[in-house]
């Protein structure tokens, strides 16, 4: 069976096949630094269900530099970043305080 997508054409020029290589790089470290971030943000809630405040502290304090060096490098929006660091550290604080209410 053959793959949805058309076959793209070689560019002809020299500086349409260097641009092709120079995206194939910029494709790769971008799709390894979403995964990075998005992976991070995943490892603190994945803390803040179970219930370890140590742990998602930690992680959190990780988590906030993988998220703006992503952020400063342009690969998601510096407002997606920030609004994904304020939703965790909202749910940090309430782990936090629910863990001193019940002490």
């Amino acid at each position: 069976m053959a793959s949805s997508k058309p076959k793209k054409k070689n560019p002809r020029l020299a500086s349409g096949r260097k641009r092709v290589r120079q995206d194939t790089k910029l494709n790769a470290a971008n799709t390894s630094l979403r995964s990075r971030y998005r992976t991070a943000v995943k490892n603190v809630e994945k803390a803040v269900v179970a219930g370890d405040k140590t742990k998602a502290t930690e992680l959190f304090a990780k988590a906030q530099s993988i998220v703006d060096s992503v952020a400063d490098k342009g690969i998601f929006h510096k407002n997606k970043a920030a609004r994904d660091k304020s939703r965790l550290a909202a749910k940090v604080k309430t782990l936090a305080l629910a863990e001193k209410a019940a002490a």
